[in-house]
């Protein structure tokens, strides 16, 4: 059965800046949810969620850590000393993409 979630559920986030690009990276609270999280946030789904927002995502793989890193180009208007944004470093964007809903199988959760 599916359940309909938020990210935070099973993952946390950090993100900041490089640049124009806003780095966002997603890590699976637990090592059964990678599996979930890279097939769920694919570069399309993460751009399309963004949409308006910045030019092209990116994504990397870290297995090894059970994590995705990101790269949200365009975001941040310039980057630092020169972006009109009120969150010219991108801090915000990790909390912006925990807040995606999901739908994921129920089983994945116990």
């Amino acid at each position: 059965m599916k359940k309909k979630i938020k990210l935070i559920e099973i993952a946390h986030g950090r993100s900041g800046d490089k640049g124009d690009a806003s780095n966002v990276g997603i890590i699976a609270r637990k090592p059964q949810y990678y599996e979930f999280l890279k097939e769920t946030l694919t570069e399309e789904r993460v751009a399309k969620y963004f949409e308006g927002f910045c030019d092209k995502v990116v994504r990397y793989e870290m297995p090894n850590i059970h994590a995705l890193n990101f790269l949200l180009y365009g975001s941040l208007g310039g980057g630092g000393t020169v972006s009109l944004k009120l969150d010219a470093q991108g801090k915000t964007h990790a909390a912006a993409l925990l807040r995606m809903e999901v739908e994921i199988d129920e089983s994945l959760l116990s």
